[in-house]
């Protein structure tokens, strides 16, 4: 493969010139303590690392920098960290999600205006994953990234605990009576035990594993946990790694193909993955001048066996089983001729390469083809009359009975309607209604929150009823479950039919037909259309103003309409 020179690098136009201002560039650095034969003609490698004191799933990211530092000197690089926005999914409010988009453009802009040549992207918490590589793939240097991993399973007495989707679940169990608050207490303090992202199959585990699958981690690299010491070696080899990236000029644009969005699709399928995955991975592409329908997805969706025993899709085990069990390497190795094996990887070996010699080591935990959790639909992309953009369904995490199902529109405003009335003894309510949340999408939330997994009202949980039949235009974490139709768009906010639903209304649901339809003659709604208003603004200065000016809406990734595609951008002048 031909290797860059030095003087075709890119910091050479800081570093390299003869002139007053790379007096400047070289003073400053020696002023940092590093002599010039440190980092003349060798690749600055940014290490965009996204810890911070108030993101959990990033406290080891201090010492990850470190080894990633030591791989990319013994490589002979020039290492420089390079903080970036920290996306605390536990944290941070109203969303992440209304964030994405923020640290997407700070990434695309520290790699274009500094002296970088390759980057190492630092991400794990939910967001982080698609934001980094959103930003990596616009300014198109050459890059690998380092997933978090996940942290340990959590305990309580004798139970094992799953981030997230036992949250839920003892929450229920709380409201309705069936533990104290000890009980609750104890969970508390044992549902999270070390650095790293839930362990439950949610959308940083989902979107780790897309990231290798896309080819842009080392081979086996998303679901080593975090406090594992073999993330520790990971870290040294992909700042190694992305050394001999920057000489052999290997760039995302030349691994995002419209093959390894495939891949990427059939490991989310296989996996049993987040429903977010659909909305970044839409993002991504576009990024990468590519445009993934979402019919895309329902394609691979029909042919995908669900493989991975993960909660909350899978039966019992978390992502330390999953790792142990052989990992994604051995997952993918199973459905070979539903990939595409040639498509090229950040090691410089294809796919099908990285796959050699996995196999699975415990077969209960990540399943023989033969012997699948669930021959296919692990998600689900719904069209109908409520949706004529397109929703989506876990179907793998959803309650078999309700699959098909109508029942009667009970429909809240927005969440604070949604929390003041749920728990209401005079709620009309019953166990076959479908619970509607308006007002929480892209531009209704703000930032499309996570609250679609509506709460069961106390009323119904009392009586032994666990899921019910529960739609918006929010998301859902991707630890969460239940018969939860998800995305609606266009978001009831900008006037779609989501906005038109009166209590009472018929909902049908049919997951094998595709089909959420509201049960409404069209010329009453067209009446209610023309009686609807437009809500007001709910920013007027500010990075909001920025995001309800320019958001796309969910079945086009959320993205912002200016930041899409590949057109090019002029590298700074230096003067």
């Amino acid at each position: 493969m031909p290797r860059k020179k030095p003087e075709e690098l890119r910091s050479h136009r800081w570093y390299g010139a003869k002139d007053l201002r790379s007096f400047g560039h070289r003073s400053r650095t020696a002023q940092m303590g590093y002599d010039r034969s440190e980092y003349a003609g060798k690749p600055v490698i940014a290490i965009v690392n996204t810890w911070s004191d108030i993101n959990p799933c990033h406290t080891h990211f201090r010492n990850r920098a470190e080894e990633v530092k030591r791989g990319v000197w013994q490589a002979g690089g020039f290492p420089v960290e390079m903080p970036a926005m920290s996306l605390a999914e536990p944290m941070q409010k109203p969303t992440t999600m209304l964030y994405r988009n923020f640290l997407a453009m700070e990434t695309e802009e520290l790699l274009r205006s500094y002296p970088v040549d390759g980057c190492v992207l630092m991400g794990g918490c939910d967001k982080t994953t698609p934001a980094l590589v959103m930003g990596a793939t616009s300014m198109n240097l050459p890059a690998v990234y380092l997933p978090a991993g996940p942290m340990l399973k959590g305990r309580w007495r004798e139970t094992t605990l799953g981030s997230g989707s036992d949250a839920w679940k003892y929450w229920d169990e709380l409201r309705a009576g069936r533990i104290g608050e000890r009980d609750w207490q104890e969970i508390e303090d044992g549902i999270a035990r070390s650095a790293g992202t839930c362990m439950t199959m949610g959308t940083a585990a989902t979107m780790m594993a897309i990231a290798e699958a896309l080819g842009l981690t080392l081979p086996g690299a998303s679901s080593i946990p975090a406090p594992d010491s073999n993330h520790s070696k990971l870290a040294a080899l992909t700042g190694k790694r992305i050394v001999d990236m920057v000489w052999e000029d290997l760039k995302p644009r030349d691994l995002l193909t419209t093959e390894s969005f495939d891949n990427a699709i059939v490991t989310l399928m296989a996996m049993g993955g987040s429903t977010n995955a659909l909305i970044h991975l839409v993002a991504m592409a576009g990024r990468a001048g590519l445009k993934l329908p979402l019919e895309r997805f329902n394609e691979f969706s029909a042919k995908t066996p669900l493989l991975a025993n993960v909660r909350p899709s899978g039966e019992k085990y978390l992502m330390e089983d999953f790792y142990y069990a052989g990992g994604l390497r051995a997952l993918l190795a199973e459905l070979k001729d539903l990939l595409r094996l040639d498509a090229k990887t950040v090691n410089g070996r294809t796919l099908g390469e990285n796959l050699a010699g996995a196999r699975i080591f415990e077969p209960d935990v990540i399943r023989k083809r033969s012997n699948p959790l669930k021959a296919s639909g692990g998600l689900v992309v719904l069209r109908g009359s409520l949706a004529p953009n397109g929703a989506v369904i876990k179907a793998a995490a959803a309650s078999p009975q309700l699959l098909k199902h109508t029942g009667r529109a009970v429909v809240f405003e927005d969440y604070n309607d949604m929390a003041a009335r749920i728990d209401r003894d005079d709620l009309e309510v019953d166990a076959g209604s479908v619970l509607v949340l308006r007002n929480s999408g892209p531009l209704g939330g703000p930032g499309m929150p996570e609250w679609g997994m509506l709460p069961v009202p106390k009323r119904l949980l009392k009586q032994g009823v666990k899921d019910m039949v529960r739609l918006s235009d929010a998301r859902m974490s991707g630890t969460s479950y239940g018969t939860c139709v998800l995305h609606v768009a266009p978001e009831s906010f900008v006037g779609g039919p989501l906005a038109l639903v009166k209590n009472g209304d018929p909902i049908e649901l049919d997951v094998e037909r595709r089909v959420i339809d509201l049960k409404v003659p069209e010329a009453e709604m067209e009446k209610r259309r023309a009686a609807w208003t437009p809500p007001p603004k709910k920013y007027e200065r500010g990075y909001g103003a920025i995001f309800s000016k320019h958001i796309k809406q969910a079945d086009e990734g959320c993205d912002f309409d200016f930041l899409e595609g590949t057109a090019p951008t002029a590298e700074p002048e230096i003067h």
